[in-house]
């Protein structure tokens, strides 16, 4: 959640970060959502391009990270698209 926030932050696609990172989209967005099956190093260089500290030595810091970053996750839409289904009212 932290790193596709710092993504959308910086304005970069999917597309883009994972070509940076030399991963597959797909990798990518397992790693935004947090599946625990992607590889370390592949999170790590993620990670480190878009700038989120996947390691800190202080709990606290880290706590205040994270709640810095359900903020501002807060305020992003859930969705980027429209709803492709039409309304039926052929009553």
């Amino acid at each position: 959640m932290m790193i596709r926030a710092a993504r959308i932050e910086q304005k970069m696609t999917v597309s883009e970060l994972a070509i940076r990172a030399d991963v597959s989209r797909s990798l990518l967005q397992r790693i935004e959502e947090g599946d625990p099956g992607c590889s370390i190093g592949a999170a790590f260089e993620v990670a480190a391009i878009v700038g989120v500290p996947l390691i800190v030595e202080d709990p606290k810091t880290l706590a205040i990270n994270v709640a810095h970053f359900k903020e501002k996750l807060a305020l992003l839409p859930k969705a980027a698209r429209k709803s492709q289904r039409g309304v039926k009212d052929d009553f």
